[in-house]
């Protein structure tokens, strides 16, 4: 073989390698990420620019009280509908057990939702099994909180005022160790005091 042959073939493979990985890093979100751009799954919440009431739907606790959102008026609320079917769900549990901790019970609570359709039959030995026995839990085995909230993606986690409307929302996971996230429902439970007379 040609040694001009050969060098011609060698340049042409180097040229089209090089020409490939500037295609592949000029392509939108091949790029490598700046560690500053990553966002926190805290920005995926949607806060609303009004607050919308809801209806008082119900839904029970582990007795099999009903119950519903106006017996929380006063406190800021964060909904979070869950199943033991979910992973994400799932994950998300011992962060939401953390989180309800770093706040004052008399201005803001966490209320955890399965959907579950055994309901507590279903629940409490798969929390037993995590080693969650103590985890505080609600049930809405029928979905009927899904007459206010849409339901068809869980994790989903809706944010109450103290007047009991819906000011924000999320469909996904979140991670609730993160420190933005106390920030925020702080934003709200200082929002709401500063409205009190």
């Amino acid at each position: 073989m040609n040694v001009k042959l050969v060098s011609a073939l060698a340049l042409t493979i180097l040229l089209s390698s090089i020409a490939n990985i500037n295609t592949a890093s000029a392509y939108p979100g091949m790029q490598k990420k700046d560690s500053n751009q990553v966002q926190s799954s805290v920005d995926l919440i949607n806060v609303l620019p009004k607050s919308y009431p809801i209806d008082a739907v119900p839904f029970k606790d582990a007795a099999g009280k009903a119950m519903d959102f106006s017996q929380y008026r006063g406190q800021v609320v964060m909904v979070n509908m869950w199943a033991t079917w979910c992973p994400p769900c799932v994950r998300e549990l011992p962060a939401l057990d953390r989180f309800k901790a770093k706040f004052d019970p008399k201005q803001f609570t966490v209320l955890p939702v399965s959907i579950d359709l055994d309901g507590k039959d279903k629940v409490e030995p798969f929390l037993k099994s995590l080693g969650m026995e103590n985890f505080e839990t609600y049930y809405d085995p029928k979905q009927k909180l899904g007459q206010v909230f849409p339901l068809d993606t869980i994790p989903a986690t809706f944010i109450l005022n103290k007047e009991g409307e819906l000011v924000a929302f999320v469909r996904t996971f979140v991670d609730w160790d993160d420190a933005k996230a106390v920030d925020l429902i702080n934003s709200f439970i200082n929002k709401e005091s500063a409205k009190a007379p």
